[in-house]
């Protein structure tokens, strides 16, 4: 499997470019943003989707790993395929699609071109709960953490859950040390 290129670019395309690395020539499909983005010469680093079919072999490159989530569960919703998925990321970006499963805003695809309102509504429910805006998968991780710290401390996960989730409304744009601080007054109680 190929799980990141850092190459030189050497061409680029509507949506793909070839990256030169170590004297090898890795045609990579993209996103047409990324793909104009670039210049030939340019150094580039990407992480990157290896997928293996019956007639060919392609790599998907993407400049974030939070893109190549994205794409791959994406790729885990009946009907949807590599370049659909990359059509989607490059129209709605990754946060605009968090949002959109996160809000179950199927209307959100109407500009992608070969999604339909049966195909929305299916990424929709397929991928609620799985795929947020980027600050909000940030911060659900976080909190993941600081209930992982919490148990670590002896409270059990329940009521670690649950004051970590109770801070967090109460406090959005709090840091993970603010909502652990926090935490710990509310449990001392």
């Amino acid at each position: 499997m190929i799980a990141s290129l850092r190459g030189r670019v050497q061409s680029t395309n509507l949506n793909s470019l070839i990256l030169d690395v170590s004297g090898v020539g890795y045609l990579v499909q993209v996103t047409p943003s990324l793909a104009m983005s670039v210049q030939v010469g340019q150094e580039l680093d990407l992480v990157t989707s290896f997928i293996v079919r019956e007639d060919s072999f392609t790599i998907f490159g993407f400049t974030s790993k939070e893109e190549l989530r994205a794409f791959e569960l994406l790729l885990s919703v009946s009907g949807v395929g590599p370049k659909l998925a990359l059509s989607v990321i490059h129209q709605l970006g990754v946060d605009a699609l968090g949002d959109a499963i996160e809000t179950q805003n199927d209307s959100a695809f109407k500009a992608v071109s070969g999604i339909g309102p049966k195909t929305a509504k299916l990424l929709v429910v397929t991928l609620s709960g799985k795929l947020t805006g980027n600050s909000n998968a940030k911060s659900s991780n976080s909190d993941a953490d600081l209930v992982s710290a919490l148990v670590g401390l002896g409270y059990q996960t329940k009521v670690s859950d649950e004051i970590v989730k109770k801070i967090r409304k109460e406090n959005p744009e709090g840091s993970a040390e603010q909502i652990l601080r926090l935490a710990l007054q509310g449990l001392a109680r």
